[in-house]
């Protein structure tokens, strides 16, 4: 069974139609396969470069966090030094965190380090901080690769405890 087409569109000429089969009509509206192959090489294409450019961007991203964090301490320390001093109190920071939060509070007056603590990496966790359970002074960033950047708190200062390299990192 066919169906009846018109010669010229917008206008109907009844002597003049083409009898088509409809199978034929319906091939004529879908893509090729040509056409389809083409497109799902092109998405390939695409994918094949932003993938990579994605997955460095999280690891730039994470960087800036570890460093961030890093900087925002370190100011922390600074400004509790002076008001420490400003009170007649020259005692050392020994501890910023507990057993929950790598940084949380300061040590004797329990004052508040960030308006958000910072957790402890979770048991195998990557790109977090975490305070040394045995160490109070001592504390750690997890890369995404799982090597570690140490610090340490020592005369009130959050200084690098292992390859420079790692901790430039986070310094930057």
């Amino acid at each position: 069974m066919g169906i009846l087409l018109p010669n010229h569109v917008g206008h109907i000429n009844f002597k003049n139609c083409d009898i088509i089969k409809k199978k034929d009509y319906l091939m004529k509206k879908a893509f090729t396969m040509m056409e389809l192959i083409f497109v799902i090489v092109i998405i390939g294409i695409i994918s094949a470069v932003a993938v990579p450019k994605f997955s460095e961007t999280a690891k730039i991203a994470q960087l800036s966090k570890a460093n961030s964090i890093y900087m925002n301490i370190v100011s922390a320390l600074a400004t509790e030094r002076q008001h420490r001093i400003l009170k007649g109190d020259f005692t050392a920071i020994t501890d910023l965190g507990d057993s929950t939060y790598a940084f949380n509070k300061f040590d004797t007056d329990g004052t508040d380090i960030l308006a958000f603590p910072i957790e402890n990496c979770a048991s195998g966790g990557k790109s977090c901080w975490e305070r040394d359970s045995s160490d109070a002074t001592k504390y750690s960033y997890t890369f995404v690769d799982g090597t570690d950047a140490k610090f340490k708190l020592d005369k009130s200062k959050l200084i690098c405890d292992n390859d420079a390299a790692d901790c430039a990192k986070i310094i930057q």
